[in-house]
């Protein structure tokens, strides 16, 4: 898979290292987070999907780590910063061993075709 992301020689010198750093703070308490626990649901209140997730994984007995960012209305510029760097636009982000598998959607699909269980018997990837 190829995303399509601007490549750096179109980018300014100047500016590269503030396009690297771009408010890393929330993606580093991710990163920390997906490297700890076997499951990671990131969601944000107001939004339905982040608590279907979660009572998904609760149904099927599936241990987890739950990170909130704010609401609709809060803590966009902590959630920005995760959407570019996983590319994924929408909440939850949902965490399998180090594998990011997509949101509440994707989850659903792999429990139910039995593959989440074989991502979570999987090594851990970094």
């Amino acid at each position: 898979m190829q995303r399509r992301v601007l490549t750096e020689s179109r980018v300014h010198p100047q500016i590269r290292e503030k396009i690297a750093s771009y408010r890393g703070t929330s993606v580093d308490e991710v990163e920390a987070l997906v490297a700890q626990h076997p499951v990671v649901v990131v969601g944000m209140a107001q939004n339905p999907f982040p608590g279907r997730a979660r009572k998904l994984l609760d149904q099927h007995g599936i241990a987890y780590h739950y990170v909130g960012y704010g609401s609709y209305l809060s803590q966009w510029r902590k959630r920005l910063p995760l959407k570019l760097w996983t590319g994924w636009s929408t909440f939850p982000m949902i965490f399998v061993n180090g594998t990011f598998i997509g949101g509440y959607e994707d989850l659903h699909r792999l429990i139910t075709n039995g593959e989440f269980q074989t991502l979570l018997a999987a090594p851990r990837t970094n």
